[in-house]
């Protein structure tokens, strides 16, 4: 995959998870991207080697709640 093409998914996919994020969390857009950009799982989550991209909007909404409650995170097998 091309950095263009990664890139261009990759923002498809954060838009939908902070969207999420705004929603269950009831947090107004700056706040929700400021949760997701200071998480460790948008550092991964920007590496396309680490293959979290294919996940959806959903997984990556469970793994970042447990980031948050746990202080870490469970990697699915297929990430």
């Amino acid at each position: 995959m091309s950095n263009h093409e990664f890139s261009s998914m990759l923002k498809l996919l954060i838009s939908s998870l902070l969207q999420l994020i705004e929603e269950n969390r009831s947090l107004l857009p700056q706040e929700a991207a400021d949760l997701l950009y200071s998480s460790q799982l948008y550092g991964k989550l920007e590496q396309e080697d680490t293959k979290l991209w294919h996940l959806s909007a959903h997984a990556l909404y469970d793994l970042l709640e447990e980031e948050m409650t746990a202080g870490n995170i469970t990697y699915p097998e297929e990430a």
